[in-house]
Order: C-alpha cells, then structure tokens, then sequence
C-alpha cells in the first residue's frame, strides 16, 4: 500500500513561507510528479512527505496512518536522490545490501533480495564491481536498487537525473517507467523538467510559488491548463500568446495556441511573418517567426521544412485550438 494524503501542509522557515497551504491526494500505485521551476517548492514537498523536513502545520497521512510527527524510518518510505550517495568502498552487492544489513535482516534474505534487486535493475553483471567502476546511469540504477530492497509504501525520487547527461537521462526515464509497471508502487518524482514530467507521470502536481496550480494526468494539462502559468509551463516548445486586438477578436485579454497547432505557408495565411532562427531537429524544425501584428511566433514544422532566415511566411492557428484568457490569466470554456 502506498496511499499519501496532504491536508492543508503548510512550511514556513521564520518568516518566510514556502509552502502556504497544500491538500493532495496521490493514490496507492500512482506515478505522481511535482513540476515546477526553481524555487516553486517541489522538494520541499517532497521532504516533507519523506519526514526530512517538519511541516509548521498541517497533517500527512499514509495508509490511513498519521505519520506527521513520525521519524523518516517509520514511514516505510524510500527516497532517491540526486546525488546517488553510495559508499565508494563497497561493491554494488554491498551497497544494495546495506539497508538490510542495518535492519538486521539473515544473509539468505540479504542474498535473495539483493539478487532480485539486480535482476530487476539489469546489474547482475556488475554486483562485484565498485560505484567508481560504473557509468552515471549504472550508479543511479544501484541507488535505486538499494531503495527496491526495502519494499517501500512508495518511492520519492528528488530530481534523480540531473546528473546524467541527455541520452542517458532519456533511457533512464524509460527505465524507471518500466520499474514503475513491474513493482506497481507508489512513486512520487520530482523534476523541474516538463518533458519528464510529460513522459513518466500518471499523474502531475503543477506548482508555482508553494501553490498547486493545476493537478492532472499529462494529457488533461495540455488539452486543458487551468491558467496562463500551466499553459505555459505545459509544452515544448511553450505556447506562444497574443495580446490586445488579437486576442480580444476571440473575446479574450489573451490567447494562447501552440506551436504545433499553426500551419505555415508561403503563400497566404492569417499572419504574415519573416523566418528567424530556425532550429532542425530531424523529425520536427521549430522556426521563430516575427510578424508585425503579434511579435515573436514559434512553429512547429516538418522536420524537412525548406525554409531560410529571412523568408516571408503566411500563419494560419487552428481556431479550434486555441487557448483563450480572462483579464486574471484563468481559462475560459
């Protein structure tokens, strides 16, 4: 089991306040990220949940139970870090091992988990090797397989990846996805990566400032951001908005509407721009667009899209598509 329910948590350190209020329920099994920019409060949360932090009010329950005031350890809650935090001088068997070691556990059920762990994790090969015989992504794996071992009520991940260079953070993403479906446990993942928060959640926290500001399935904050904050967030590239008589022709202070839902054309269309930066991806050219009427476009192209600085363009958005803003920057239906 790994239900977590937040009732008005609140963090304040001396005067200042962190996290003002937050209530949230995160389900047993669920995949849920916290995403944010820096400074928005997500590993605090995070810490807080983990019993690494105090809460200055507020009440954390887990499995029914109040863990508020509990120690880390009692919550049956393991936490990956950043920093993977291994013991350079044991191997990756030691490593995994040592929880149980330290919870006093017999050598067979060490052995049995640890083995288990590694087949799992993919590094059944390298459980005699040292953490400083290990690529960055093997490292993090071995971290991760110290917390499976505890068969944990849920994991916390804080920003996990941010070591790793682009690649590997790409295929460890996949990996702790697939680990997610094959031990069905509760996971809670802070990032402040909107694509990883995209690809691996069930579930989205979107927090600004210590506020919830929208919560969701990845699909939900695209289709439908709650406010200018989340559709702007939401999306890569972001969505590009239109104020004054633009946005007022949709009976709105803004609109908003996304790259991919702009056809461009060289010979008509609703706006017309000239060709800036064009960046080539392969699959997908994201070009810059500057018009007169709206300043600064981006549109997602083919990614053969023959298109030069410079050249004059025609904009045409998907009218069906469009976000559309009140004067406070809520969404309109």
């Amino acid at each position: 089991m790994g239900n977590i329910v937040l009732k008005n948590v609140r963090k304040s350190f001396g005067a200042t306040t962190i996290i003002p209020d937050i209530s949230l329920e995160i389900a047993d099994g669920e995949f849920v990220v916290f995403v944010g920019p820096s400074g928005c409060g997500k590993s605090t949360l995070l810490r807080l949940i983990a019993g690494l932090e105090d809460t200055t009010s507020g009440t954390i329950m887990i499995d029914g139970r109040d863990v508020t005031n509990e120690a880390p350890a009692k919550r049956k809650l393991a936490m990956v870090f950043q920093s993977y935090a291994l013991y350079p001088h044991m191997t990756v068997a030691k490593n995994i091992a040592f929880p149980l070691k330290m919870a006093g556990e017999s050598k067979e059920v060490i052995e049995r988990k640890v083995q288990e762990a590694a087949r799992i994790l993919n590094l059944t090969n390298y459980l005699e090797r040292r953490p400083g015989q290990l690529s960055g992504g093997q490292r993090q794996r071995v971290a991760i397989g110290r917390a499976i071992v505890r068969q944990p009520a849920a994991f916390l991940f804080d920003e996990p990846l941010s070591n790793l260079d682009a690649a590997l953070r790409g295929t460890m993403r996949l990996e702790i996805s697939e680990l997610h479906h094959q031990l069905k446990t509760t996971m809670v993942y802070v990032t402040h990566d909107q694509v990883e928060a995209m690809t691996m959640a069930d579930k989205i926290v979107v927090l600004n400032a210590g506020n919830i500001e929208q919560v969701g399935s990845p699909l939900e904050l695209y289709r439908s951001p709650r406010n200018l904050f989340v559709a702007g967030f939401i999306g890569s590239p972001r969505m590009n908005f239109i104020d004054g008589p633009g946005a007022a022709k949709y009976n709105a202070a803004r609109v908003g509407v996304r790259p991919e839902h702009i056809a461009i054309s060289t010979t008509a269309g609703e706006w017309k721009g000239t060709v800036g930066v064009a960046e080539h991806l392969g699959s997908d050219t994201f070009l810059h667009i500057h018009t007169d009427e709206h300043g600064a476009i981006t549109v997602r192209a083919d990614g053969e899209a023959a298109l030069r600085h410079g050249d004059t363009v025609y904009l045409t958005p998907d009218t069906k598509r469009l976000h559309r803003f009140d004067s406070n920057g809520l969404a309109l239906q």
